[in-house]
């Protein structure tokens, strides 16, 4: 991640980082396809984390040179070892830094990535101004974020709703924002963006395909469960409503029934 207040609300131990890499793989079709990256050589990747999401840009855009920059020294380790067994380090310069202040001229990039980034930062504003300042004229810029006034489950789960507005809470007091991708349009207008465009990316999931609902409710209960650390330290959860909530995941998942929704916002604009 980049710039954060007063933390990284899921934390930075050994299977947060593991987690980042399976929700990376998981995620991919519905956040990488169709990414305007073609004949793009020098992207800027804000927030690289353990460099899950760079493997996947150099795989699919293998004439990308990718410049990551991230703010955790743990992070940036994981990155390099993680990128070095993949055999992708050669295309990529991993740089600590904070997205506010980046150490880069003007007209160093074609492109940048910028992946569940916005929602740690306290200033999204002044991150897309740098990065609109080190982009070339013309290049594309790609944000994908979070919009947690989304969620919707059935049946009803009152552990997981008392749990889930917890960590939004706790974003927001933490200095992050957890409804920061209705804002992308705002803010890569602000910033100086052109062409901006946002769309709604949603997972829709019920009887039509249980076998990926329940693959999906595993991936977000372990979502969940990586910040129930923090959700403890600031009291906001307790254990009760921690396994209430896992149980109920578990029951939703398995239901005949069930429904799970959740959208996040897409944003694509130029420089």
């Amino acid at each position: 991640m980049t710039t954060t207040p007063t933390g990284y609300l899921h934390g930075y131990r050994a299977e947060e980082r593991e987690r980042l890499h399976r929700q990376a793989r998981f995620l991919a079709p519905t956040v990488h396809d169709g990414l305007p990256y073609e004949r793009r050589t020098r992207l800027l990747e804000v927030g690289c984390g353990v460099g899950a999401q760079t493997e996947i840009l150099l795989r699919r855009w293998p004439e990308l040179n990718v410049t990551g920059v991230e703010i955790n020294d743990e992070q940036l380790a994981e990155a390099r070892r993680f990128l070095a067994a993949q055999s992708a380090s050669g295309r990529v310069v991993l740089a600590k830094g904070d997205a506010t202040q980046l150490e880069y001229d003007a007209d160093t990039f074609d492109s940048a990535f910028l992946c569940w980034v916005l929602e740690h930062v306290g200033d999204p504003a002044r991150v897309l101004e740098e990065v609109r300042r080190v982009l070339a004229p013309g290049s594309p810029v790609v944000c994908s974020e979070v919009l947690n006034a989304t969620f919707f489950v059935d049946p009803y789960s009152k552990d997981t709703l008392r749990y889930w507005t917890a960590l939004n809470e706790q974003q927001l007091a933490m200095g992050g924002d957890p409804f920061v991708g209705a804002k992308l349009g705002n803010l890569l207008t602000k910033a100086g963006f052109r062409d901006v465009v946002t769309e709604v990316k949603s997972f829709h999931l019920d009887n039509r395909d249980p076998a990926r609902r329940a693959e999906f409710l595993g991936y977000w209960s372990d979502l969940l469960l990586s910040s129930a650390p923090a959700l403890r330290d600031a009291k906001k959860v307790d254990e009760s409503v921690v396994e209430g909530m896992r149980k109920e995941l578990a029951r939703v998942a398995h239901d005949p029934n069930s429904v799970f929704f959740y959208a996040f916002i897409q944003a694509r604009a130029r420089a």
